[in-house]
């Protein structure tokens, strides 16, 4: 029986080898699986029938695989055990006794027993042998890291004092990047790579706002805490703002802007990475504003204005005309105006509101409130101190639009930027950036990335551009150079880009510095040409002064999706390292094109090309179903455009890099980063109007439909059916960069499988993350976004993982450090899980320190 069915499975794995492996081969692909099916089958068919000569055919189709997957992958552990881990575990069938003695009964006892006479022939030796051959190679590959990129920077480089001389306090993390900088970097030294090792849970908290199983599956964690003047601030995805006691965790007051709930189908992100903070003194009051005690009526929390705020912007918004069906303004219908109120020429402001964030809200609104009670700051835009963002909006369709990152505070303005809701529809709202006096809420200036001249504010009864390029990350500002840096996003659709005007292809994608007082463009740096991939600029660039050619230059360093790192000028936008135009694979669909070239920096983190070897899987099966897919896609390597046949697009739109960015060190001149490789597939499918759903299902968030464009897209990660990547591993690492000369000085795998797979596994595969790391001054650099539930701390010298501790849940956010009252310095984690990496949700903000 145990015979009959090995056989069986041996014959079914060599016919299914055989059929794909001829599918391959006439796509072009690689012949082995063919010839190695056939073995397998023949040798299947002879063990069924008793003949020994099974086992050794058995042992030679093993062997040849062992040769052929050492030429393709050499002695990589991790390509090497689809390739041949399920031969061995066979192989290892075949060899027990009860399976050889049933096949060595061609020969009988002389007293006519009708057992079969033991014995352990040459086939059964072969097969032995080429076992023991091919675990060694396993073996010997388990201690080879192939990927890993081994070096060190120097002590004298990492011997640089850390300085605070940016104007934060030391101590303190006051804004996303730690400062308007962007850096991620804290001058902080108490915990070094000697005593790392003694960091401990210091206090918990939990929110009580959850993922629920109605909330939009973008529902993400990704707040960088902050912590001003003994007060630890985080928002939730609920835009809900908490005040923490630094030192115990312990709440000091909550504020909830009390949420209409938003419609499903619109709704694609309940996200909020961070609020603004500002502090002003009487002495710096503009002549209009007065200080005044205490403010009659001001509203504890969200009161009976804020409430009417939120109940204005659902009418207005009701009224729009919408197809029932996707949620999405019609085309051509009228849109109805939200005006702005006019603010007051002079307002009051309560002692209690000189310290001051501001929060955007998931409905659309920016509010203002005290740091040191949680209460309305009334004047922002009138007495519920409440700016409505939709003023001025082009299709008012409610959850298509808001800011889902903290503003940018200059002296006297807040400038704020949004969400635009991606590949839905081409009438969506405009990604205008806007900047509002920080008092009274009045409109300062507006950048319309589509009519870009035209920054005085907007009349009253006019609309923004339709559709125009968003900035949905955090920007950076320089406030000695008065510019603001933001990362441009594309306008709907991402994959097709037939009907782009001049302004949308020269803003699209690219890093823009704005005038702050202005808002008139200083310049503007592009980072992909005709972007048909997602390929969004989406972290903060990173401001830091360089040293190069022996000269302080003012720089920007700037990640992107697909993996290259720009490092400009900041004043004048032109590369400090090296920029070259690279040509790019052409054939865009039908009315549209690609670019010739794109650009390709001296630091980058592009991935080398894919090809069949590169294809993975648990077993031969599945990775030769991936070298299939692989063959049958259009891939010409990046930027490959999409296509009507379905493409490859590697790096993913997840990104090389997202929003967590990198950390700087600008005392150093190191950049820490966790680079991410995943691919996706892209496939147009023609629309047959403009409100039928193509690839989203009815009465779920509409996704990529692209509503009025020619195509939907259906976009996904390059999986098997087994839902694995189909490339192999690794997909994560860690790496520092030499800003000064562009040198990528180490790289190495990080993170594992444990929350990944079924059962627990700690493989070290090297696995996708989305957050950010930080750098210390102690020469520590920590990170938690990885898609394994921990929080690790690395030496910044080598990369090398240090510490780690466990979280119980995905902690795909940037942390932050700061030092409390107790002169303590703390690592501050969120973990609150990523709805669209499948990481487990939770609602924990826990804080580490050394001991006291």
């Amino acid at each position: 029986m145990y015979r009959l069915m090995l056989s069986a499975i041996i014959v079914v794995v060599g016919a299914v080898l055989v059929v794909g492996g001829l599918w391959l081969a006439v796509l072009g692909g690689s012949w082995f699986y063919l010839v190695l099916g056939a073995m397998l089958t023949a040798s299947g068919i002879l063990m069924g029938r008793h003949n020994p000569t099974g086992v050794g055919l058995y042992a030679l189709a093993t062997l040849v695989t062992l040769c052929w997957a050492l030429w393709e992958v050499g002695f990589n552990w991790w390509a090497l055990a689809p390739r041949g881990g399920l031969l061995l575990v066979i192989g290892v069938l075949v060899l027990l006794p009860a399976i050889i003695n049933k096949l060595n009964r061609s020969e009988r006892v002389a007293t006519g027993s009708d057992r079969a006479r033991p014995g352990f022939d040459f086939n059964n030796a072969a097969l032995t042998a080429v076992i023991v051959l091919a675990a060694a190679a396993g073996i010997y590959s388990m201690f080879q890291d192939p990927e890993d990129v081994a070096g060190t920077f120097d002590q004298e480089r990492m011997a640089a004092v850390a300085s605070s001389d940016d104007g934060t306090p030391p101590g303190q993390w006051v804004a996303y990047g730690r400062n308007s900088m962007g850096q991620r970097y804290s001058p902080l030294a108490q915990i070094t790579p000697q005593n790392i090792g003694k960091l401990q849970v210091a206090w918990t908290f939990k929110t009580g706002q959850i993922r629920g199983p109605n909330d939009p599956q973008e529902t993400t964690y990704e707040v960088t805490p902050l912590m001003v003047n003994d007060t630890v601030y985080i928002c939730t995805p609920f835009s809900t703002v908490i005040a923490l006691d630094p030192v115990t965790g312990k709440e000091k007051w909550r504020f909830d802007p009390k949420l209409k709930e938003p419609p499903q189908a619109t709704t694609q992100h309940m996200t909020c990475r961070g609020v603004a903070y500002e502090e002003v003194t009487p002495a710096d009051l503009p002549p209009n504003v007065s200080l005044a005690p205490e403010v009659a009526g001001a509203p504890a929390h969200a009161g009976a204005d804020l409430q009417q705020s939120v109940d204005e912007i659902t009418t207005q918004a009701a009224g729009v005309p919408q197809n029932v069906v996707t949620g999405q303004a019609q085309p051509g219908a009228p849109n109805p105006v939200v005006n702005r109120d006019q603010p007051p020429a002079s307002v009051s402001i309560t002692r209690e509101c000189m310290k001051r964030l501001f929060v955007p809200t998931s409905d659309g609104r920016l509010i203002s409130i005290s740091a040191e009670t949680g209460k309305i700051c009334p004047g922002f835009g009138g007495a519920d101190g409440t700016v409505n963002l939709w003023a001025n909006m082009p299709n008012v369709t409610p959850g298509s639009f808001y800011s889902t990152s903290p503003p940018v505070i200059t002296h006297d303005l807040v400038v704020v930027a949004g969400a635009v809701n991606d590949n839905v529809a081409t009438t969506s709202p405009s990604g205008v950036i806007r900047a509002f006096n920080a008092y009274t809420g009045s409109l300062v200036w507006n950048f319309d990335s589509k009519n870009p001249d035209a920054t005085a504010p907007i009349p009253n009864g006019q609309t923004y551009s339709n559709n125009a390029p968003n900035s949905w990350s955090v920007a950076s500002y320089d406030p000695k150079l008065g510019l603001i840096y933001f990362p441009m996003g594309n306008e709907s659709p991402d994959q097709f880009g037939a009907k782009r005007g001049p302004e949308t292809e020269r803003f699209s994608s690219s890093i823009l510095a704005l005038h702050a007082d202005t808002g008139k463009v200083a310049w503007v740096f592009q980072t992909v040409h005709h972007d048909l991939w997602d390929y969004d600029v989406p972290a903060q660039p990173s401001l830091v002064d360089l040293t190069v050619g022996g000269q302080d230059v003012p720089a920007l360093v700037a990640p992107t999706k697909q993996g290259e790192i720009f490092v400009l000028n900041r004043l004048t936008g032109k590369p400090l390292l090296p920029v070259q135009e690279e040509p790019a694979p052409q054939g865009a669909v039908d009315g549209d094109h690609t670019s010739p070239t794109q650009p390709h920096s001296a630091v980058s983190f592009r991935p080398k090309p894919l090809t069949g070897a590169d294809m993975w899987g648990a077993t031969i099966v599945d990775q030769l179903y991936c070298r299939i897919r692989f063959r049958q896609l259009r891939y010409d390597g990046v930027f490959t455009p999409p296509s009507m046949q379905g493409s490859i697009v590697y790096p993913g739109n997840f990104g090389v890099f997202n929003w967590g960015a990198i950390a700087v060190d600008p005392q150093r001149d190191i950049a820490f980063a966790m680079p991410v490789y995943l691919a996706f597939t892209s496939q147009l499918l023609p629309r047959p109007d403009n409100t039928a759903r193509v690839v989203s299902k009815k009465n779920a968030p509409v996704f990529n439909e692209n509503f009025g464009a020619p195509y939907a897209a259906k976009m996904g990660p390059f999986y098997s059916f087994l839902d694995l990547p189909c490339q192999q591993p690794p997909w994560g690492y860690v790496a520092g960069v030499d800003l000064r000369t562009g040198k990528t000085v180490y790289r190495h795998v990080n993170g594992t499988v444990r929350d990944l797979s079924p059962i627990p596994l700690p493989f070290e595969m090297g696995v996708p993350g989305i957050g950010g790391p930080i750098i210390t001054g102690g020469g520590v650099a920590f990170l938690s976004g990885t898609m394994d539930n921990y929080v690790r701390g690395y030496d910044l010298r080598t990369g090398r993982e240090i510490w780690r501790q466990r979280l119980p849940a995905g902690g795909q956010a940037t942390p932050s450090t700061y030092q409390a009252t107790d002169g303590r310095q703390y690592l501050v984690v969120v973990a609150g899980g990523h709805g669209s990496t499948g990481t487990k949700a939770g609602d924990s903000v826990i804080a580490y320190a050394l001991p006291r």
